[in-house]
């Protein structure tokens, strides 16, 4: 499948944003790395997937 134009860049922003969400919650290193392949491996799906049904980050207080 190929992105181009602003659909790239989109599907792109979205990805980085998983991914730093991923990284910065409170799941084991294990998970971590099977949510950031299944956003990599598959763009679109796997960032709707990870949106409905993956880690949330950790919420800090001030």
């Amino acid at each position: 499948m190929e992105y181009a134009g602003v659909g790239g860049v989109l599907v792109l922003a979205l990805n980085v944003w998983a991914i730093v969400a991923i990284i910065g919650s409170d799941i084991t290193t294990g998970r971590k790395v099977l949510w950031t392949l299944l956003v990599l491996v598959f763009p679109i799906i796997g960032f709707v997937i990870w949106l409905v049904a993956g880690p949330r980050a950790s919420q800090r207080s001030v």
